[in-house]
């Protein structure tokens, strides 16, 4: 599954949509450079085709404002980005994805892939306390720029975390290392949003033509193989 977030263009979700995105992402928390309007969301996920899931990203919003601007935009669900628990999660009228924090590459010696069920310590609280029903997002932990940051994270906790759980992949995917971070971490999907863009909120289509066939690279060898 291959979201593409942090779109705030029209033309920039027909692309991404055409070469085979099958989610976008809409930031709806007013701190992101990505941030875009409901009612202008609303209008870009009105154009888009059947089963093309669209996510809204909240982070410390109430849950009357997500579910307000789930209802208008006709959000498929919710990306929660902050430090919202389970309760709050249970107040949400859409399927849930919630971000979980995860430390950037080169931090290795940090590692304890031995954690509790298998997950790496640095997250295996983090992970146990959330019901299967809500599909987990790996991302570099950031509490100040909560995610698009174009950091890439440490892949060791997250194939610990993805081979016990669905997840997504997050966190400076672009189209040069998608490949090897989908052989080594195996998530269920990915996310990209910084790998793909020339400006915040801005997609480089070039560098989407690529992401996306760099992923038609994998699916190749993977059929051969």
């Amino acid at each position: 599954m291959i979201k593409i977030c942090g779109i705030t263009r029209r033309e920039d979700a027909r692309l991404a949509v055409d070469l085979g995105a099958g989610a976008l992402g809409f930031v709806f928390w007013p701190r992101s450079p990505r941030f875009i309007d409901p009612y202008r969301a609303r209008g870009i996920a009105a154009a888009l085709p059947p089963f093309v899931a669209t996510v809204g990203v909240f982070v410390n919003q109430t849950a009357e404002y997500v579910n307000g601007v789930a209802s208008l935009v006709g959000l498929h669900a919710v990306q929660l980005h902050g430090d919202e628990d389970g309760v709050f999660a249970g107040l949400i009228r859409r399927p849930v994805v919630k971000a979980i924090g995860v430390m950037t590459a080169g931090h290795e010696a940090d590692v304890n892939t031995k954690g509790p069920g298998g997950v790496g310590a640095m997250a295996g609280d983090t992970v146990a306390a959330w019901p299967e029903r809500v599909t987990l997002l790996l991302d570099a932990h950031d509490p100040e720029r909560r995610g698009g940051t174009g950091r890439t994270i440490n892949w060791a906790p997250a194939a610990a975390i993805a081979a016990v759980r669905r997840v997504l992949l997050a966190g400076g995917l672009t189209p040069d290392n998608v490949g090897e971070a989908i052989a080594r971490v195996k998530p269920f999907g990915i996310d990209v949003s910084s790998g793909v863009e020339k400006g915040p909120g801005v997609k480089d289509h070039g560098r989407l033509r690529a992401l996306f066939e760099a992923l038609h690279d994998i699916n190749c060898h993977t059929a051969r193989s």
